[in-house]
């Protein structure tokens, strides 16, 4: 008896994790460690509904002063327990085998690129031909998604062009937001994963360059060197980022922040638009304010009509061919009516403010394409390192998050997703701008949510009352197009004139309130007020109470002001990409100490595993 108890005591970390003969016979087929590994997860609750089961020997009362049941010791058991370390000790091999093999076939690329990386770039090299043809299978609805997108990423890069020319002191224009996005365009729909995703100017990037500049004029340091070489470090950290496969680390970028980002994007749209509508009641006559109240009118008139014409496809009015026309040329005849209304003498004497551009292309100052890297001292290169991390993890949340939001499962995309390649092809564009000194580019949220909407088919669907998606385009020939136009545009600088400057502000508000749609965030914000009685049945309020409710919601507030004043701080505007890192650090902390995992899972925000 005693033998038989050292012998349980000896054998208690074995006997813990028993494994099934069914399990056992699976994993001798399994030919790799992941196929291995994947039948012990998979055999976990077998193994232990297994153990459940197996025989006991009790003990007689007098012999086991009560103690109760033991396991079998059977010789039958006992030679089960032998297989079992003989399992273990198989494993163990083939884990060692397994090993030493992939480190003497890896090479170096071996070591260099990631599985996550082989995996993407397999993944789009087997559809990249159909992403160039199946656009011609659909020309109905590429040619007015063209001609849509091309307004809707020329208004932000001349927008945005507009205030660096105040920022920077007319280093870098409109010429150079317009020749930058258009190439970084077309070079990314070529050679990225998600080619449904645009990158293109952003007011985060912006902020980051405004702070650098503001830096570089302070530390009495040439602005365009400092800048090349913070863009090439930030090139090299991204490339090695998606060749090591850092994307998957995206994941624990939750609900939590993607919504707290989004709405910080949408605030930064209407903040440029209020700015440029306010601008005009400040340089007015305070006695004769009738031209900023006819910019506001045009603004809001653009902002209306485009809300409208892009919402036509759901309403009950003509067939669907029809609806389906008015929403895809709708905001482009809009775009281009109120410009033209603008030139009639009615308005014209009004004087309402135009874009500001060059009659001829060159680029801000007359200055020579490429950058001279070696205007500055070797020490100010190594420790351009430094603001280039700031501006990788920049890179890093709104490349990602804009592409994630793009590969939603509600878009119904099939062609897959590839994160690390587009980190890689993001990282080269990011260095070839930065040798010739033209503005960075990064993932557009509300330019890709544009560009998915406008390549899918819907049909109203009468039982549920909603719109249903029946099919996307996915195809790099409407990202190609539209930004070889984009690029195009420096020639015919003359004609963009003729552009109000309301309408470009009416588009900007149209951008920053689609980027509202579906953020759940702020749709709380707006509950809050509500009766519980008239909320959907599935809202977290019914389900944690509103006081829980509020707690979330206000954390996010509280996040999303202070990331606004952090950026709109001139003295804090370069580190502005470091506090965006902090969400994360709140959601993974602070968050799970004052919520429940069942109450966060009732937020839609569940602890990623």
């Amino acid at each position: 008896m005693w033998a038989n108890i050292a012998l349980c005591v000896l054998s208690f970390p074995i006997l813990q994790q028993p494994t099934p003969p069914s399990i056992t016979a699976t994993i001798s087929k399994a030919r790799t460690l992941r196929e291995v590994r994947a039948t012990l997860r998979n055999g976990r609750n077998l193994a232990r509904n297994y153990r459940a089961s197996l025989p006991l020997w009790t003990l007689e009362d007098d012999e086991t002063d009560g103690e109760g049941p033991f396991y079998d010791f059977s010789p039958s058991y006992l030679e089960q327990i032998d297989k079992y370390r003989g399992y273990r000790r198989r494993i163990f091999l083939r884990k060692l085998y397994n090993a030493t093999a992939s480190s003497q076939n890896k090479g170096l690329f071996g070591h260099i690129i990631s599985p996550e990386m082989k995996e993407d770039f397999e993944l789009r090299r087997g559809v990249y031909l159909s992403d160039w043809t199946d656009a011609f299978s659909n020309l109905k609805t590429v040619v007015p998604a063209i001609l849509f997108l091309y307004f809707a990423c020329l208004s932000p890069a001349v927008s945005f062009g507009t205030i660096a020319t105040e920022i920077t002191n007319g280093a870098m224009g409109i010429v150079e937001f317009l020749l930058s996005a258009g190439l970084s365009g077309v070079a990314y729909s070529i050679l990225c994963g998600q080619p449904m995703a645009f990158i293109a100017p952003t007011g985060l990037t912006l902020a980051f360059i405004s702070g650098l500049f503001r830096f570089c004029t302070l530390r009495g340091l040439p602005f365009f060197p400092v800048y090349s070489w913070v863009g090439l470090w930030t090139s090299f950290f991204f490339v090695v980022l998606g060749l090591k496969g850092s994307s998957q680390l995206i994941r624990f970028c939750t609900r939590f922040t993607d919504e707290i980002f989004n709405a910080l994007l949408s605030m930064n749209f209407l903040y440029e638009a209020i700015a440029s509508l306010k601008r005009n009641f400040e340089t007015a006559d305070p006695m004769n304010l009738t031209m900023p109240f006819v910019a506001l009118a045009m603004a809001l008139t653009t902002f209306w009509s485009t809300m409208q014409v892009a919402a036509f496809e759901t309403s009950k009015f003509f067939n669907q061919k029809a609806r389906t026309f008015v929403k895809d040329f709708g905001p482009v005849t809009i775009f281009v009516l109120m410009s033209l209304v603008n030139q009639q003498q009615w308005v014209k004497k009004f004087a309402v403010p135009t874009l500001v551009v060059p009659s001829t292309f060159q680029l801000a100052g007359n200055r020579n394409l490429f950058i001279d890297l070696h205007a500055v001292p070797m020490r100010v290169k190594l420790l351009c390192a430094f603001p280039a991390m700031l501006l990788s993890s920049l890179f890093f949340m709104d490349q990602n998050i804009s592409v994630r939001v793009v590969n939603n499962p509600d878009n119904k995309l099939s062609k897959g997703a590839a994160y690390n390649l587009d980190m890689v092809a993001l990282g080269i564009i990011t260095g070839a701008l930065s040798l010739v000194g033209l503005p960075w580019m990064c993932g557009a949220t509300v330019q890709s949510l544009s560009h998915v909407r406008a390549m899918t088919e819907t049909r109203f669907n009468e039982k549920t009352g909603e719109p249903e998606i029946v099919n996307v385009t996915e195809t790099r020939v409407t990202g190609f197009t539209v930004h070889a136009l984009l690029a195009a545009t420096v020639f015919l600088l003359p004609l963009l004139r003729f552009v109000p400057i309301p309408v470009v502000a009416g588009t900007f508000i149209f951008l920053g309130r689609k980027l509202m749609s579906g953020n759940s965030f702020l749709q709380r914000v707006r509950d809050s007020f509500v009766e519980t009685s008239r909320l959907p049945k599935d809202h977290p309020i019914r389900y944690i109470g509103r006081t829980k409710t509020a707690i979330f919601t206000v954390t996010q507030i509280a996040c999303l002001l202070g990331l606004w004043f952090f950026k709109q701080n001139s003295a804090t505007a370069i580190f502005f990409p470091s506090m965006i890192g902090l969400l994360m650090v709140i959601r993974s902390y602070l968050l799970p100490k004052l919520f429940t995992e069942d109450e966060l899972c009732d937020l839609g925000d569940p602890t990623p595993s």
